[in-house]
């Protein structure tokens, strides 16, 4: 019996104090195919229904489903379904299961494929790039509509295949990051796919399907195979470039309740609630998922899988980890590295609300060192560097602010325990949360933010033009030197703004969109990018990728409290770099620091990176130009 994978259903759940091995596949034969369902003993009637149309049309073939098992339901539909359209229907509404892997337009029913079509030639010989450690990595956080919708010579504007053009490829290669972190790019519900030439824009934070392409990124979403065909050859053209793919995943809430998958296939299993029976809202969308579950929990674990064996992933990024519990991460930590140890997965080590399980069990940053090989974002060094995410005209470090040092040092470090830095005054965590650096991701701003130039602009009233562009490329410069996972808002290498709107998750594109005119606007800021990822990929001591070896060659120098500098000493590597001070001075005056007597060679003043050298300088006393960075090495 030949098997094909093609969208489907889900699984059968065993005995309530046994958890699921998996989730079952559905079996098509041209003779017949073979559906299982998740769904309640006591359901009255469970039925699946056949559609020629994967949006309009009537039901063609409508079958009972029986009951086969503990919370199993089973039904055989005879004759050849290639090419159909199904639902399923327990009586709270149709829809396609909670793993659809093909659905139609809006994705309100599954379709029933041949997975394997879908693949573009080469597929099987496509390959993760090579990867040593996360400390590698240089992540590029993307949404597919920003990049390419504005860009003229786009032939695919804000679809996945705008990523497979030549003018996009050299664009992420010139720059030098080697990770594309893709906004969620399964199929969610608030853009009307078949009304696309609305322009409806949002980030895609709002789960339908979790296991299938959004169709408004494709050529054509009403034809089941477009979406993922288009999508691995995005994947494939990214790594032929040498460039990971990082998949946003949000399976921490669905888009509502009522008409979600898992509500109208199992009501209630898939869902907190609170102590008084109402729904609980970790995750400030109105719902939040319950992973602790048996079923919730292998559905994670299966999807995750899922997406890097058909769609080849090289990382995921976990929306809100915070919601998630412990046990459930480090489960899917362990899937992950049976198949591919590289595999970066990160997340928010917060929610956006209190949850209805013990924070003590939850994937918080505070438990990061209960979740070996999983990263979090640090808010320290974001904040310390810019001001709180909770008020935008609030300033830090960047204008000039005292009392934010030891924040940064921390971030610089890697958010691991050193010597040298100072926990009391850190802004928000008291004792190191990482066991190791690379389970710190490092950054300025992210797409659920204002981006760096908005920022800037908002907390320092009149600042102008050239003052502007100092200050992001010192924040930068703090990032990408630091010991954690460096991580940077698609377009800040154009001095991108969105017109200072903090949360443009449904902003329209003029707000959103890259401006590619900046490119020749501001040359300086684009080579300064590329020169500081490139000088991190060159020197490995930017890049230690091991807590003790951190500890042993990152070392802090005493500087007056706008500033902060450190040493990376003695680290023998296979360049000739032995000793490399970074100052970063963020006052308006020059900065005078006394460092330890040598010969140094000026790689990185006033705005300019030049790794064959800027000028040298000897002695025990270094000045550093204001609002900029100073690299040396001896």
């Amino acid at each position: 019996m030949k098997k094909l994978i093609f969208a489907g259903l889900l699984s059968m759940l065993l005995p309530k104090q046994v958890v699921a091995q998996t989730f079952k596949e559905v079996d098509y034969t041209p003779k017949e195919t073979k559906f299982q369902l998740f769904a309640p003993n006591n359901a009255k009637q469970v039925t699946v229904r056949i559609y020629k149309d994967g949006l309009n049309g009537k039901t063609i073939k409508s079958v009972k489903m029986q009951k086969a098992g503990n919370e199993c339901w089973t039904a055989t539909v005879k004759g050849d379904l290639m090419g159909k359209f199904y639902t399923f229907d327990t009586g709270k509404g149709e829809c396609p299961g909670v793993f659809a892997k093909a659905v139609g337009a809006n994705g309100k029913r599954g379709a029933i494929i041949n997975m394997a079509n879908t693949n573009p030639e080469g597929w099987a010989n496509d390959q993760h790039p090579v990867c040593k450690s996360p400390a590698d990595l240089v992540i590029y956080e993307m949404h597919h509509r920003d990049f390419s919708i504005a860009r003229k010579d786009a032939r695919y504007p804000g679809k996945f295949m705008a990523l497979t053009e030549p003018w996009a490829i050299n664009h992420l290669k010139s720059l030098g990051v080697n990770a594309i972190h893709i906004l969620p790019s399964y199929d969610y519900g608030s853009v009307d796919e078949t009304r696309l030439s609305d322009n409806k824009y949002n980030w895609g934070y709002d789960p339908v399907n979790y296991n299938v392409p959004e169709g408004g990124y494709s050529t054509n979403p009403y034809k089941p195979e477009v979406r993922i065909r288009e999508f691995k050859q995005m994947v494939q053209a990214l790594h032929k470039a040498g460039i990971r793919v990082i998949l946003d995943v949000v399976y921490n809430h669905t888009y509502d309740i009522e008409h979600s998958n898992f509500q109208r296939t199992y009501p209630d299993y898939f869902y907190r609630k609170t102590a008084d029976g109402q729904y609980s809202n970790g995750s400030g969308c109105g719902n939040e998922t319950a992973s602790e579950k048996p079923m919730m929990r292998q559905f994670m674990i299966e999807s995750v899988k899922y997406w890097i064996n058909e769609y080849h992933i090289d990382g995921f990024r976990f929306d809100l980890m915070g919601v998630h519990d412990i046990e459930t991460m480090n489960a899917i930590r362990k899937a992950v590295d049976d198949i591919d140890p590289t595999i970066f997965i990160y997340g928010e080590g917060w929610s956006a609300g209190s949850c209805a399980y013990p924070q003590e069990k939850l994937g918080m940053k505070a438990n990061i060192p209960q979740m070996p090989r999983i990263a979090a974002f640090s808010d320290e060094i974001r904040d310390a560097l810019r001001g709180p995410f909770s008020d935008d005209k609030q300033p830090a470090f960047l204008a000039g602010l005292e009392g934010h040092k030891e924040s940064i040092k921390f971030g610089i470090a890697g958010a691991i325990s050193h010597p040298q830095v100072d926990m009391t005054k850190v802004n928000y965590s008291k004792e190191p949360w990482a066991t190791e650096p690379t389970q710190m991701i490092s950054y300025v701003s992210c797409h659920d933010d204002m981006c760096l130039v908005d920022r800037l602009q908002s907390s320092i009233p009149g600042i102008t033009i050239e003052e502007l562009i100092r200050l992001d490329l010192l924040a930068q410069t703090a990032v990408f030197t630091s010991q954690g996972v460096p991580f940077m808002l698609s377009g800040e290498e154009l001095l991108r703004n969105k017109k200072g709107v903090h949360n443009s998750f449904e902003s329209p594109d003029s707000i959103n969109q890259l401006n590619w005119d900046n490119l020749k606007l501001y040359p300086q800021v684009f080579n300064y990018y590329k020169n500081l990822i490139q000088l991190r990929k060159n020197h490995p001591a930017f890049r230690l990728g091991n807590a003790d070896l951190v500890r042993k060659h990152l070392e802090f120098i005493d500087t007056p409290e706008n500033v902060v500098a450190f040493r990376l000493k003695n680290y023998a590597s296979r360049d000739d770099w032995r000793n490399i001070i970074v100052v970063l001075n963020a006052s308006k005056e020059p900065a005078e620091v006394t460092i330890p007597d040598g010969q140094y060679t000026i790689v990185c003043c006033d705005g300019i990176i030049n790794e064959n050298g800027l000028g040298t300088i000897k002695g025990t006393k270094t000045v550093t130009e204001p609002q900029s960075a100073l690299i040396l090495h001896d």
